[in-house]
């Protein structure tokens, strides 16, 4: 998907202003004025994505901003950490010790924002959309393992798991458990547009230009059962097409926050001050970039071809001259900040080594220069993208073992055109579904993996995976992560680029922003709100 490594504050210290300070309002909000909040995401209505705010379809981070604020799931991340809680449920828990069994017991009155009452019946008709519409593109993989759901009683819910995997607590955290009114959605067909009907803390009203998402509107819902703590009473969400126009509307006071979107140059701007009434809060990131290939192709099915681009590209260039170091080098899929990490790329390839490259190829007889096209998104990872694999490009051809040419595709054509295998190599980003190591190993390594990839190695999805899951104590599956990542940097399925830092800038009279993001990523806007400085 979709999703940066924003672990909470209380976890790891995140998000600290450039220019320290606290709230001390209540930042309720309660002029009525709403809190905008900024961003250059784009979300669009696409004849192969013609539901891009259904949770059967909807897989990335600008999408599951607005579901995670209108829907509600049964379980959720906290404030800070990485332990599910109960959120539309009042508990939940597995009745076997194998993890097999997941029991949860509603909470008393749920109504969904029109006022319909929420049952059981709703979760499983929910949980079995999802499975049922099976859409390529969206978050089916998160459920794969539900065999069944049962009902016992309206506010009774029991799923039965096909093996055992101690992350589906953390899987039910995610919009792809999001509960959606039966009485509403279609059981069998997405729900087309951009409307939204859930149970969360806000309702959503949504205006578009064409297919084209503009602007959301969060109100705080008056049916909401559930714990949390609205700072505000309205949430604006604008979507900008570009980072200037953006940076123009904060330093206006149009915009009162901006959590997606802007260049290094302008984050090195606003951390020097130069936007006056504005902080910027800074964390270390879980987001990933990546290079993908398709090893089916040609091109790269052979090892040697993938291995000697991995001898070759300079992640510290990378970082250093195209992101001014708003990024860091990454040398495994799980990235520094999550259990588990090892530099297993630099270990299996050390620094760049055009000479390694070179004997690699020669022992295989891959005849050089080798040609290769690699693809990338033009709007969907930032202003910088084109720029970065220009760099790509340039360190690969500069060690004459490489012909690349670079390809850059608008969002709404090349993700469909990924999952039919169209690419020999590619770039994505990653942010996490949940804060495990397993989110930055199975969505890659599965056979129903999110990128429809064919590279297949027996040991990590049969043995490995499996095995993981059934670790409670999650420390215990170390062995196996890091095993499994000493196998992807030698298969090279998947090149590991870097990892996202993670910015939030907000005007002098909003508090709350350091916590405008959860341990997953998630967006978090009932944690924002006006106030004073103390």
């Amino acid at each position: 998907m979709k999703r940066k490594s924003l672990v909470p504050p209380a976890v790891a210290g995140l998000l600290v202003s450039a220019l320290t300070a606290c709230g001390g309002s209540d930042g309720s909000g309660s002029d009525g004025s709403a809190i905008v909040l900024g961003s250059t995401d784009r979300i669009e209505a696409t004849n192969v994505a013609p539901a891009p705010l259904d949770p059967a379809l909807a897989y990335d981070f600008a999408s599951w901003s607005v579901l995670h604020n209108t829907f509600q799931t049964l379980m959720r991340l906290p404030r800070s950490g990485t332990e599910p809680i109960p959120d539309a449920a009042e508990r939940c828990g597995f009745q076997d010790r194998q993890s097999e069994q997941y029991r949860c017991t509603l909470r008393s009155g749920l109504k969904f924002s029109n006022g319909h009452a929420l049952t059981s019946e709703d979760v499983k008709f929910s949980l079995d959309r999802v499975l049922r519409i099976n859409d390529q593109n969206g978050p089916k993989s998160l459920l794969s393992n539900v065999d069944k759901v049962e009902t016992p009683s309206d506010r009774e819910v029991v799923i039965h798991l096909r093996a055992p995997d101690a992350t589906f607590p953390s899987k039910l955290t995610t919009p792809a458990a999001a509960i959606v009114d039966s009485e509403v959605y279609q059981g069998d067909a997405l729900r087309k547009g951009f409307d939204v009907m859930g149970s969360g803390p806000y309702a959503a009203k949504t205006e578009m230009r064409g297919n084209l998402l503009t602007k959301v509107i969060f109100t705080r819902n008056s049916h909401y059962k559930g714990d949390l703590k609205l700072k505000n009473d309205k949430v604006e969400m604008r979507f900008f097409n570009d980072a200037s126009a953006m940076e123009k509307a904060l330093a206006g006071g149009d915009v009162d926050l901006v959590h997606r979107g802007f260049s290094p140059q302008q984050i090195d701007k606003l951390n020097r001050g130069q936007v006056k009434g504005v902080r910027l809060f800074e964390s270390s990131g879980q987001g990933i970039r990546y290079l993908g290939f398709n090893t089916a192709d040609p091109s790269v099915k052979s090892k040697a071809i993938r291995q000697a681009i991995a001898y070759l590209v300079d992640r510290q260039a990378l970082v250093r001259d195209v992101y001014k170091r708003t990024a860091e080098p990454l040398y495994s899929l799980i990235p520094t900040s999550v259990s588990s990490h090892i530099n297993s790329f630099h270990n299996e390839y050390g620094d760049p080594d055009p000479a390694a490259a070179r004997r690699v190829l020669r022992t295989a007889g891959v005849t050089t220069p080798v040609k290769l096209t690699l693809t990338y998104t033009t709007d969907h990872y930032g202003p910088q993208t084109a720029a970065e694999f220009k760099e790509l490009q340039r360190q690969l051809n500069r060690s004459d073992l490489f012909s690349v040419k670079i390809k850059g595709i608008p969002w709404a054509k090349f993700r469909p055109s990924l999952i039919k295998r169209q690419y020999p190599a590619y770039g994505m980003g990653w942010l996490p579904d949940f804060p495990d190591p397993d989110n930055y190993i199975a969505p890659f390594l599965t056979k129903d993996n999110f990128l429809n990839s064919p590279y297949h190695n027996s040991a990590i999805q049969d043995e490995l995976i499996p095995k993981t899951r059934q670790e409670a104590q999650r420390t215990l599956a170390d062995k196996d992560f890091k095993s499994i990542q000493n196998t992807v940097a030698n298969d090279v399925p998947y090149l590991p680029l870097w990892q996202e830092n993670t910015y939030v800038a907000a005007r002098e009279d909003i508090i709350g922003a350091e916590y405008a993001f959860d341990s997953s990523t998630n967006l978090q806007l009932q944690e924002i709100g006006r106030g004073v400085e103390d």
